[in-house]
């Protein structure tokens, strides 16, 4: 039987927690998760009505988009709907897990979801995370430096857009005296020793640098390993908010929002006064992506979608792009779709169910 703690790994390796926004509280909301998986439910958000028709299912996970426990608690009273799914969670010994703005942030996440359901293409991040990378400089013994490599890059270093095994190599010399106690890899005691060895620099997410240190470590021949970090002013295009993309052929404006009405299943959609122009380079971001309005304006994009923006957003805009909101919820249910995925892809035979509950909030007449 597979553990529940082996099913979130996968989605944490596909979402990783570092992604999350400071305010956010994505992760193990209640549960102990290292206990056997009868079976997952997924869902937007979790409500009493979500939480029983897991139990009623026989899965004790449920893995949401939205985390239930987003505030501080004080006391647990089950005075808030918050506070009683928290208690029927412990009442029915589940697992509440949510992927919040991780799954937002990330390659393959919501936004690129989205951006598949419209048939874009050459599909980017529109606005890469910022002072999130590292670069990596040791030196190390020419004979084992294609092992000490390959352990970085096994680690998670070296990765840059599509390419990865990323390295720059130097060869030259290194000098050291071993003192008295030390276990030299190679020279002599008290003697000044030269040796062969190959600069390696490669490129690191600053979220990593407990794991590549230790495989550094692991992997170096030396007692005492020489390497440096450098933190790195470059965006980090594979990690951030929203994306844009290029439809296959232009489209005039409302035709296109009809279009993103039909394929979305939304109520309706709301849209700043059209530009005029057609539509072929679209931005967007699942939830509230309203600030994304200047991004998307200097990207160039034709038009934003996102799920929330404010009265005044729609005024910003003026003539400089078209801005469509399809609701929060409409724009972040396909979440279920990508956990599904993920945990198939390992799990084939794991019983995997979408919740059978609306969860959205928001009526339409």
């Amino acid at each position: 039987m597979i553990k529940i703690k082996e099913i979130l790994k996968e989605i944490e390796l596909f979402a990783p927690l570092p992604l999350q926004e400071s305010f956010d509280n994505a992760g193990v909301q209640v549960g102990d998760v290292n206990q056997f998986a009868t079976g997952a439910l997924l869902c937007l958000d979790v409500t009493e009505e979500v939480i029983e028709e897991a139990n009623d299912r026989g899965c004790n996970l449920i893995i949401s988009h939205h985390p239930l426990a987003f505030r501080p608690f004080k006391s647990l009273t089950g005075r808030t709907y918050v506070e009683r799914c928290l208690m029927k969670a412990c009442k029915y010994d589940l697992v509440i897990y949510a992927a919040h703005t991780n799954l937002d942030n990330a390659v393959g996440g919501v936004n690129y979801r989205l951006a598949e359901l419209l048939g874009l293409q050459h599909v980017r991040v529109l606005s890469p995370r910022q002072d999130a990378l590292l670069k990596l400089v040791t030196f190390v013994p020419e004979a084992q430096s294609n092992t000490v490599r390959h352990a970085l890059f096994n680690a998670g270093a070296g990765s840059v857009g599509h390419y990865d095994c990323c390295s720059y190599n130097l060869q030259g010399e290194g000098t050291f005296r071993a003192q008295e106690g030390c276990h030299p890899f190679c020279g002599e005691i008290g003697e000044l020793h030269t040796e062969r060895e190959v600069r390696i620099e490669t490129i690191l997410p600053a979220y990593k640098q407990a794991a590549v240190t230790r495989a550094l470590l692991s992997a170096h021949p030396y007692e005492e390993p020489a390497f440096d970090f450098y933190p790195l002013r470059n965006s980090w295009s594979q990690a951030g908010s929203g994306v844009v993309g290029e439809l296959p052929d232009a489209e005039d404006e409302l035709s296109f929002l009809e279009r993103v009405k039909s394929i979305l299943k939304v109520g309706c959609v709301k849209y700043s006064k059209p530009t005029g122009r057609p539509v072929r380079e679209v931005a967007l971001c699942g939830g509230s992506g309203a600030f994304l309005i200047k991004e998307a304006i200097a990207y160039g994009a034709d038009v934003l979608i996102t799920g929330e923006a404010k009265y005044n957003d729609f005024y910003d805009v003026e003539d400089h792009i078209l801005l469509a909101v399809v609701g929060h919820y409409e724009s972040e249910v396909c979440t279920k779709d990508i956990f599904y995925n993920v945990i198939s892809k390992k799990f084939p035979t794991f019983a995997v169910h979408f919740s059978n509950v609306n969860q959205n909030p928001v009526n339409y007449l």
